[in-house]
């Protein structure tokens, strides 16, 4: 690591070689599937990488390198996290929304597709790209090529939409 630090480009290629299995196992030891174990090994060395000019020898490089691995595992959990409270928001006001409607839906002919077709084009493709097909923000952003921030403004005004039109079924 002091050799990457220093620019070899070749020291950190060897890191990689070395550590990488390992990582990919812990991760994968740790409860997440192999994919997304390779891809938090990924932003390991990503992390490691970006961090190496302030690398300071205190003790093993895997003690080094297992301790960011377990932080980034860490963030990976509370971002799972944060994404489930935010899917079975989204899903329980839509599912609000639809069963408050359950009584008139026969005769109004009204499902949560007709309700998603209440929002405005650009609010109900962030819900179904988000709460649908389970991206993420900045998946979201990348698809529809718009800032991050914009999804994340369309998302809290497609809730205040669906609130809204949840208020008006009951």
């Amino acid at each position: 690591m002091v050799e990457v630090a220093h620019g070899s480009d070749i020291a950190f290629a060897e890191l990689i070689h070395r550590h990488q299995g390992k990582l990919v196992n812990f991760f994968v030891r740790m409860g997440v599937a192999p994919d997304v174990g390779e891809d938090l090994a990924q932003e390991t060395f990503l992390k490691l990488y970006r961090m190496r000019m302030r690398y300071h020898v205190r003790a093993r490089f895997t003690t080094f390198l297992f301790g960011m691995a377990r932080n980034i595992m860490i963030d990976h959990a509370r971002h799972r996290q944060r994404q489930r409270d935010l899917m079975n928001s989204y899903a329980q006001t839509l599912e609000i929304a639809a069963d408050g409607h359950a009584a008139q839906s026969t005769e109004l002919g009204m499902d949560t597709s007709t309700i998603l077709a209440r929002l405005s084009p650009k609010l109900r493709e962030v819900i179904v790209l988000n709460v649908v097909q389970g991206l993420k923000y900045e998946e979201v952003a990348a698809a529809l090529r718009i800032p991050e921030g914009t999804v994340k403004s369309r998302m809290n005004l497609a809730m205040i939409e669906l609130r809204k039109i949840r208020n008006e079924l009951r």
